[in-house]
């Protein structure tokens, strides 16, 4: 029965024009990377980049590399948009962007987290068979239908980011508005709208619709009778956001994904009308039907449980931040902190303060001031910078930061040689201090 639901075939019509819209925008982001100043600020101008833990050996490519780096990304977008070596060129761009993404946290977002998923999926749909050089070079490869999971394993995973990042919602600062105010202070200055954006009922409004949206929004597109006006405000909202946060090409690309909710039909009409309309419902298995089905269980399997892990670890995540990311806990918070960094002799006991910005760009120091994986991996910095001049040293940091407007605390235990302890991904650090002290 299963066989007969995944594999049964419909039209392909949504596919075929959200790969065009994907390469655009995906060509935008990367050439628009450049151009606004965001690749040299992030990955050119820094002497380094804190990677995710691991991947400590991605680092950006020297002098002027990254700017080549994504002009060939934006080369390879063009690629996916025009259906040209589609299979190469969408592995091409899905490693080139992760290698992005886990290179550097300065610009975490779980935008670019999720464009990494979405392209990583995109490698295994058959989105260049209509419409694409590939047909015109190979007219054997050309289809007007899609297996029906192309379209679900979109929908699921829209689900599941839209319903996390709705639940992470429901706490208290998020509840009674305060984090949307603090967030709003910083946009007063925006021209016409400023003013608007300080009122309190907006806030009330922005909050609870904030919640409501991610909750509902792919079970109301998925209801026909709701569609379309889950559509029409969700045009608002995206829109809205890409003028108040201005976060690039993401509000666009989360409109795209609309095609996948409506009629095929619908689409065809719109976009593709010289297309013929797939009517039949052929269920074709594929040979591989076993290891695909086995590689998508395990995925979402990850996807459901990777932003649960926050709860078996100790204390708040909104403090600890341990287990924040890759978990769609999107624009939940406004953290503020200063930090000292002490450097330690361990042969003569003699210690000195370091001064952040001879070490780090003035976006690092905002995160080496807040985040504890940032902390740690700051502290191992210096202790291989010291051991390489011959120095054992210790480090020692004293941190106090602030959460949604609240009264500074203390996050690092001040009495812990940083530099010499074990991080752990899955479990809690106890030199970060508790979210509650007397």
């Amino acid at each position: 029965m299963h066989n007969h639901w995944f594999f049964k075939h419909i039209d392909n019509s949504s596919l075929i024009v959200f790969r065009i819209i994907f390469g655009l925008l995906c060509f935008l982001e990367s050439i628009g990377a450049i151009f606004t100043g965001w690749v040299k600020r992030t990955l050119v101008a820094p002497d380094f980049t804190f990677s995710f833990i691991g991947f400590e050996w991605l680092q950006p490519l020297p002098g002027n590399g990254m700017y080549y780096y994504y002009a060939i990304m934006g080369v390879f977008a063009v690629f996916i948009m025009i259906g040209y070596k589609y299979r190469l060129t969408m592995i091409s761009f899905t490693l080139m962007w992760s290698a992005t993404y886990l290179m550097q946290k300065s610009s975490y977002n779980n935008h670019y987290y999720l464009l990494m998923l979405i392209s990583s999926i995109m490698v295994f749909l058959p989105a260049h068979k209509y419409a694409s050089i590939d047909v015109k070079q190979n007219p054997k490869l050309k289809s007007i239908s899609m297996p029906q999971w192309c379209r679900w394993v979109i929908v699921l995973q829209l689900f599941i980011v839209y319903t996390y990042a709705s639940v992470a919602k429901l706490y208290p600062d998020w509840l009674d508005s305060s984090v949307i105010e603090l967030m709003m202070k910083t946009k007063k200055d925006y021209i016409i709208v400023g003013n608007l954006l300080q009122k309190k009922w907006l806030h009330y409004i922005l909050s609870y619709g904030g919640i409501l949206f991610d909750g509902l929004i792919v079970p109301l597109l998925l209801f026909k009778p709701t569609r379309k006006y889950a559509f029409i405000i969700s045009i608002f909202f995206h829109l809205f956001n890409s003028f108040i946060f201005q976060i690039g090409i993401f509000p666009y690309l989360s409109l795209a994904f609309a095609l996948f909710f409506f009629q095929p039909k619908t689409i065809q009409k719109l976009f593709l009308k010289k297309k013929p309309f797939y009517n039949a419902e052929a269920v074709i298995v594929p040979p591989l039907k076993a290891p695909l089905i086995l590689v998508f269980s395990i995925y979402f399997i990850v996807q459901i449980g990777l932003p649960l892990r926050h709860h078996f670890i100790e204390d708040n995540v909104l403090w600890t931040e341990e287990g924040h990311r890759l978990s769609w806990r999107m624009m939940l918070r406004v953290k503020g902190g200063y930090t000292s960094y002490s450097v330690e002799n361990k042969e003569t006991g003699k210690r000195f303060s370091i001064k952040m910005k001879d070490y780090l760009s003035s976006k690092q120091v905002r995160t080496a001031s807040t985040k504890p994986d940032i902390i740690w991996q700051f502290s191992q910095r210096l202790k291989q910078k010291f051991k390489d001049e011959g120095q054992d040293i210790a480090v020692y940091v004293n941190c106090k930061v602030s959460v949604n407007g609240k009264p500074y605390r203390t996050l690092i235990n001040p009495e812990v040689d940083i530099a010499n302890v074990e991080w752990h991904a899955f479990k809690h650090s106890a030199w970060i201090l508790p979210s509650k002290q007397e």
